[in-house]
This record gives structure tokens, sequence and C-alpha cells, in this order.
């Protein structure tokens, strides 16, 4: 969380003060000393380190990503704290030379993209900085997370030269971000996503978010981890970013009956995290790697393909070791995959959709349970709303995290008849609360941030409402509701924020 306006004004005086030293010490010693060849005042330099450790680290350690192996307690606002952590780097280092070479490493440890321009800066600095010295600061780099606008993806060249100087590299983190390759240019092998995925699957690293950005098998976009040993690597995120999204779902449902299940021999003995988008080709050959320490999943787009041979081989395979488990989806997908997918291919899914997936039994041992608020009233069960059409029940689940509530919000429509806002809504958090479904529920959860902010800061009547009606609803089952921060939510609490509003 970002630091308290008193503690960053505490900071910024203390960056001042000691400007003011170093030039009274600097007149003191002579008129025509610069204060830059100054000798960092009254502590030795082992000393001046470790401060300047503490004070970079203050507001966040990029290093530390002990609690973001959960789905649940993913951290807010990610950008505002690096911007602040960096402004406080940049202020130390501006204090003198030794300071700047001090700071320095921490400078370079976290690097955030968000801008083409600044990849290719980063590149070119240490293109510069190789052929003068080998005393490259990619080598402090620890952490890289490129996370930029459509028309901002970094070059796949700029790239390449910034992992060809960071061997220290830990964490790497691509959100759609890099550019795809030119069709009226010849590919460079050295920039292909295999060559730079062979860059980052070394021993050293701990998290890796990879997107792929072509059609070419699972299999194939994968293979640099048969070689390339990742044995820390602990938390792993693939996603597909393709134009050609009508083939690929048309061709996994094809695949699913008489493609042959792909064999990989890849061991990930460190990984406990995986999130993954949900094809039936991804699936088969995941269910060949060994992972014996995965306990937490995320499965993205997880209303379709999911009767294929891979689900049930993935599940079949490593179920029995999940804690926790998501399963989200995106509406706009799903709506253009039933859009543009042949109808003899929807007509097949529908036939194998007559057979319940049996997913509380692939995963006996689940604790956590992520869902989405945005769920459509099941044909078969009309008196309910299931949390996930996958997992409608499960006697272990102590706790049930729900996003996408803030859109379910500000976009559903109340009903004539019904006496409480939201009233599909509350259905769905109240089929939940059934003792039936889920005996063992301790926790439900809030995971929308916007949701938290429409309930505390002066919420609506209508927004009040259905809230008060959700608490009732959870005391009379006991079962604790909490927001995106896990604080448990109170009738009392509630009704203070509607007083400030008045």
């Amino acid at each position: 969380m970002p630091a308290p306006l008193s503690l960053t004004r505490t900071r910024r005086r203390l960056a001042s003060v000691l400007r003011k030293a170093f030039r009274k010490e600097g007149s003191r010693s002579s008129q025509s000393c610069d204060i830059e060849d100054q000798e960092l005042p009254f502590l030795p330099p082992e000393l001046w380190n470790l401060i300047i450790q503490q004070a970079c680290l203050s507001l966040h350690d990029p290093l530390d990503t002990s609690q973001e192996l959960s789905f649940i307690d993913a951290t807010h606002n990610q950008l505002g704290t690096y911007r602040a952590t960096m402004s406080i780097k940049t202020s130390l280092s501006l204090v003198s030379k030794k300071w700047r070479d001090l700071t320095r490493k921490y400078l370079y440890e976290f690097i955030w993209i968000s801008h083409a321009a600044q990849a290719k800066a980063l590149a070119h600095t240490l293109l510069l900085e190789y052929c003068d010295t080998t005393n490259s600061s990619g080598n402090y780099i620890r952490r890289l997370h490129i996370e930029t606008l459509a028309l901002e993806r970094c070059a796949p060249a700029d790239l390449r030269t910034i992992l060809d100087y960071a061997p220290n590299l830990s964490i790497y983190s691509d959100h759609h971000s890099v550019q795809r390759n030119r069709l009226d240019t010849m590919p460079d092998p050295r920039c292909s996503p295999e060559a730079i995925l062979s860059l980052v699957t070394h021993p050293r690293i701990r998290r890796l978010s990879w997107t792929s950005y072509d059609d070419v098998p699972f299999e194939v976009r994968m293979s640099p981890f048969l070689s390339n040993l990742a044995t820390r690597l602990e938390y792993l995120e693939l996603s597909s970013y393709s134009h050609n999204f009508r083939t690929i779902f048309a061709q996994s449902l094809a695949d699913s009956q008489d493609r042959a299940i792909t064999q990989m021999d890849v061991c990930l003995p460190s990984l406990r995290a995986l999130k993954v988008s949900l094809d039936n080709d991804t699936f088969a050959v995941l269910a060949s790697w060994t992972m014996p320490e995965l306990t937490n999943l995320s499965v993205v787009s997880a209303d379709f393909s999911y009767t294929g041979s891979g689900f049930s081989r993935f599940f079949q395979a490593h179920g029995a070791k999940l804690r926790q488990l998501e399963l989200g989806h995106s509406s706009s997908l799903i709506e253009e995959h039933y859009l543009t997918t042949p109808q003899h291919l929807l007509l097949m899914q529908q036939h194998q959709q007559q057979h319940p997936v049996p997913l509380a039994e692939w995963c006996p041992n689940l604790r956590e349970f992520i869902c989405s608020a945005d769920a459509e009233w099941h044909w078969r069960s009309p008196n309910w709303i299931a949390p996930h059409i996958l997992l409608p029940a499960h006697p272990t689940v102590e706790l049930i995290g729900i996003r996408d509530i803030d859109l379910r919000l500000r976009e559903d429509t109340d009903l004539p008849a019904a006496h409480t806002p939201y009233f599909s809504l509350y259905e769905q958090l109240s089929s939940l609360l059934q003792r039936d479904a889920f005996p063992n529920l301790r926790f439900v959860r809030d995971l929308s941030l916007e949701s938290h902010y429409m309930r505390s800061v002066r919420p609506d009547r209508r927004v009040a409402l259905f809230w008060t009606r959700v608490m009732e609803r959870c005391q009379e089952r006991m079962v604790w509701l909490e927001d995106c921060n896990g604080i448990n939510l109170t009738l009392r609490g509630l009704q203070r924020a509607c007083l400030l509003q008045d």
C-alpha cells in the first residue's frame, strides 16, 4: 500500500537536510571544494549502504512476492506504489555521487515498462554501458514488468537486448505488451518467442508471466522448459493473445475428440501457483508436467471447452493437490465463441455437457474457491444460481471469493416485482450460503476494489439496501462477509457510511 503522506514528506525533508549538510561541510573545508567530492559524513559506507537500502525498500520490496502466490491476496495500485518508490530512490540518488553509486542497484532492481520508448531507452543504456564498462546496470535488474497500452507495445529486439544484459533476473511479467512480428519483414530468430523464453527459463527465475502471440501448438511454445531447468519457479502465468479466436476454439473442440495427448517431460519442483487460459490442448500437455507442490490454480475463460479430455486429464493428475481454485471467464469471449463457432461443433459440445463434470471429486481437498459474479441463470436449476457451472457444490470449501460484483451493481436493473435491489445478484450470493451446497463455508469475500468504494464511500440507497440484505443473510448462515482487504463487513459499518452521506 502507498506510504502515508506525512512519511513521504519526512523522507523529502531528510533528503533536503542532507543536501544542506553536505553544502555546509564543503564550505567549511574549502570554498572551492565541490560538494560532489565530499565523503559521506560521520558513518562508514557500509552503514550508509544499509540506511539507503532501508529507505529504498520502505514502501515496497519488489522481490518479496510471498503474499502474491494466492490469487485472493492480489495487491492493488501496483503502478502507483512503483512510482512512489522510484521517486524516493531518485531523490536519494541525487544527493551526491556516493549516494548515486549506492542507490543504483535499487534504481534498477525493479523495472516497470509502460511505454515502448522506455524499453528502447533501457536497451540503449545497457548497450552503451556494456561498451564502456563491465559494471553494467543490467546486473542489478531482478524484476522486469512489461504492461503497456495496445499502441505502445515493446519491440522484440529491445526486449531481447534487455534480457541479454539482465543475467540475474528472477521475476518476469509480460501482460500482452510485446509487439508481434511484422508481416513485411523477415523475423529475427534471436527475437523469436522461443528464443526469448529461453532467456528467462533459468534456475534463478521465481515468477514468470508469459504471453503467447501466435497459434503454434502449446508444446512448441513451451519447448524451452524441456532443456532449461526452472527449479526455483514458484508462480507461472500462461496467457494467449491471438486475433485468430474462432480458429483456436473451433479447433480445440474438434481436437478434443480425436487428437492424441502430447506428453512433455517438464519438471517444476517448486511451482505452487499456476494461472492459465482454458484450452483442451494446453491442459492435455500440462497434465503430463511434474508439479508436486502445485496448490493454487486459476483458470481463465472457464465456461466452455471444459468437456475435452485434456481438462479431465489435468484435474485427475493434479486436482488432489489443489487447495485454491479460481474459475473465471470473460463474457465478451464467451459471446464471441457462441456467435462464431460452427453449429455442428456447438451441438457436439452441448451433447457432451449432458453429463456433469465431477470437479468436486477431482479436487477433494479444496479450501478456497474464487468465482465471478458475472453468471447467468442455468435452465437445469431455475430456482437458484450456482457460483459456477463447474462447481455448484463442494464439501470442504471454507472461503469463496467473488470478483466483478461492481459490474453487476452498475449494470443490473431491478426486476419490477422484486423487493430486493439487484435481485438476481442477491439470489446468486444466497445460493452459495445454502448448507447443502457448501456445508463447511466460513468466509465470503468481495474481491472487487470498486465495489468496496461503492459500499463504503457514500453508498446510494439501492446499494446500501442490497448489502444490508446480504449481511443479514450471512449472519443467519453464520458466515463472515469480508471486503477485498479481508476485513469483516458489519451492518454498523454500513450504517455509518450511509450517515456520512447524509
